[in-house]
């Protein structure tokens, strides 16, 4: 029997991330025996839509807020759990082979500049339903040390994807997009750009009623309208210097209501948001002088949204994470994987050029099984 405190020696984990998309959860089985790390199973689990509707409506300020996030973090720590138990039995992993998981939980409010960035999930509860010691609430050390909290995930595209003669940027777009920058010989770099998905799939539900523009064919079938596209990139979180991050609390539906986009054709409106969101990463790779993007979580599966960023970045190589060795539908739910290991080992996980904290720290609560 190990005693309190003592973890299984296996190179096993399981990283869980859901992100500000709010579509369901990611769940990967990773194997670290080697550097570093090789992709063993995952699965997508769809969040039933009382959760994610609950997941929104918590995004903004209402009743009962400290009651229904509560009920939220077990309600979600059992979904979370149910995705660990499918994806160990597909690969045919009995839970005593895996070390522990890294669950980033769901995001409902993030304001660095206050002190503060809540992601909800139960630790406890879920180290009770699989079993396994349970690593989460990443982000808030990183705040607590002055930093933005976000994004967390760049020391693991350094460990994967970093290139000896190439300034290279790894482009993560999710419901918010970021970039991490590996220029050779120099530290690591990463902020929020803005937008990712979050407005396209806003804007896609409201008109559409889908959950988002699948391959962008949509936003393809319209015209960017260039003063609507000129008025959202006066924003000034675009302006500002790294470290920066964002979320929800700013890319929302009052955000974009504030330009009137019913004056226009629904989908220019959508073509000028896949506009909104490639220029706003096209700029900030331009400012790291980056040659070769690499993209991953769900828009790398937007075609349209990969053209308008490959011709944003004339002379510059634009290409999914799958081109330089891991599947882009996975590499944010590997990295958390990699940060349990991380808090377990002790080591640091956070980069503080990125978040801009004042120093390193190891990253996560620890709920043993």
């Amino acid at each position: 029997m190990r005693r309190a405190g003592e973890f299984r020696v296996t190179d096993l984990y399981v990283g869980l991330m859901s992100g500000t998309s709010l579509d369901g959860v990611d769940a990967a089985l990773v194997d670290f025996s080697r550097s570093p790390g090789r992709l063993v199973a995952s699965r997508f689990a769809p969040y039933p839509e009382p959760i994610r509707a609950e997941a929104l409506a918590l995004n903004s300020p209402g009743d009962d807020e400290l009651a229904r996030s509560a009920l939220l973090a077990n309600r979600l720590s059992g979904e979370y759990a149910a995705a660990v138990r499918e994806l160990l039995a597909a690969a045919g992993i009995d839970r005593t082979q895996v070390a522990a998981i890294g669950c980033h939980g769901q995001t409902v409010r993030h304001r660095p500049d206050l002190g503060y960035t809540v992601q909800l999930v139960n630790g406890a509860l879920l180290a009770e339903l699989t079993g396994l010691p349970v690593v989460c609430d990443f982000r808030n050390r990183d705040v607590a040390a002055g930093g933005q909290g976000a994004p967390l995930v760049p020391a693991f595209h350094a460990a994967c994807f970093a290139a000896a003669e190439r300034r290279r940027v790894i482009a993560n777009i999710g419901g918010i997009a970021n970039i991490t920058c590996l220029r050779p010989g120099e530290p690591v770099r990463g902020f929020d750009t803005g937008p990712g998905n979050a407005l396209l799939d806003l804007w896609a539900a409201r008109h559409r009623g889908e959950p988002f523009d699948r391959d962008g064919v949509w936003a393809a079938s319209g015209k960017v309208v260039d003063e609507l596209l000129r008025a959202m990139l006066a924003e000034p979180f675009f302006a500002l210097p790294p470290p920066k991050s964002t979320g929800r609390d700013l890319f929302n539906a009052a955000w974009l209501a504030r330009f009137a986009p019913e004056r226009n054709a629904p989908a220019d409106v959508q073509a000028t948001l896949a506009a909104l969101t490639a220029t706003s990463i096209a700029d900030a790779v331009e400012h790291t002088g980056g040659e070769e993007v690499f993209v991953c979580g769900g828009g790398a599966s937007n075609a349209h949204l990969m053209r308008t960023l490959a011709a944003a970045l004339p002379g510059v190589r634009v290409a999914s994470t799958a081109g330089v060795g891991l599947d882009p539908d996975w590499v944010e739910a590997m990295g958390f994987a990699w940060l349990a290991r991380e808090a377990l080992a002790g080591r640091d996980g956070s980069v503080p050029e990125v978040t801009g904290a004042s120093g390193p720290r190891v990253l996560g609560a620890i709920y043993p099984a």
